[in-house]
């Protein structure tokens, strides 16, 4: 079953996402039972060491892998069963897509007005105008007709986030969008993300620069493929799965040495301490 929009309008979600990649060694489990909302005019940070599966979440939530086990929206779309070639139908339509490098997301001999022109053509958009204000918003007017070998590294982000939110995708996902920026650069570029998240636009984004933690709506904590804990509005959210289990912050788990712990309650709160 899908999980309830808390602020209405069409997200996209997962629900018990399990991937387990198969190699020489034996099965490596990206993701254990993951469940998580991405809210329509949402920016979703998702954080995590190398290794915790951020990029297997990512690479689901973009349609481009299935999961091994369970349910994934991507807005009215539910596509954890579809084959390769209706994932990629629904990744055209609803699905924008930005990579690390600026440049892995640009055509070397397309401009920028001929990438917002075949970005719009592949998701089905005709709405005039749309292009020109895109340019505007990214401030990228007079760089129209220059190709990505004439334009800075942020200026090849922000075409690059044009093409993935032209035509009004469901969802926008992006795999360390300023890791290759300063931060000078970097801050631009989340500014413009947080006009386009205000706009209607759903970003996931997988990172770990405190720029893009600052701006995101809420952060999903990943740690050996399990989702250990989210953060809305300053609060910080531990998960509880399926099962009843907790993932617990590092800062915390240091201080049960022994694995152990007495859980009471305590005039309506529940307390977890060392035994």
């Amino acid at each position: 079953m899908r999980p309830e929009l808390q602020n209405g309008g069409v997200g996209s979600s997962c629900t018990g996402v399990v991937k387990i990649y198969w190699s020489g060694s034996g099965e490596v489990h990206a993701l254990k039972g993951i469940d998580a909302v991405f809210p329509p005019a949402a920016i979703t940070a998702l954080v995590g060491p190398s290794g915790s599966g951020k990029s297997s979440l990512l690479r689901i939530l973009a349609c481009v892998d299935r999961p091994t086990a369970g349910q994934v929206f991507v807005g009215s779309k539910e596509i954890s069963a579809m084959s390769r070639g209706k994932r990629r139908s629904v990744r055209r339509g609803l699905v924008g897509y930005m990579f690390q490098r600026p440049a892995d997301n640009l055509i070397s001999y397309l401009t920028a007005a001929e990438h917002l022109e075949m970005a719009a053509k592949l998701r089905g958009s005709d709405r005039a105008g749309e292009a020109e204000e895109l340019l505007d918003v990214l401030h990228l007017r007079s760089r129209a007709s220059h190709r990505p070998s004439q334009l800075s590294g942020g200026e090849q982000q922000r075409l690059a986030l044009a093409s993935a939110v032209i035509g009004g995708p469901v969802l926008v996902v992006a795999d360390e969008p300023t890791a290759e920026l300063d931060s000078v650069s970097g801050e631009a570029l989340m500014g413009m993300i947080g006009q386009l998240r205000d706009r209607g636009t759903s970003f996931a984004v997988a990172t770990h620069d405190p720029i893009v933690m600052e701006a995101a709506d809420q952060i999903l904590h990943l740690r050996h493929g399990a989702l250990e804990a989210e953060t809305k509005q300053s609060r910080a959210l531990s998960v509880i799965d399926a099962s009843g289990r907790i993932q617990l912050p590092p800062e915390m788990l240091r201080l049960f040495p022994g694995r152990r712990a007495v859980i009471r309650l305590d005039e309506g709160e529940v307390r977890i301490t060392p035994p």
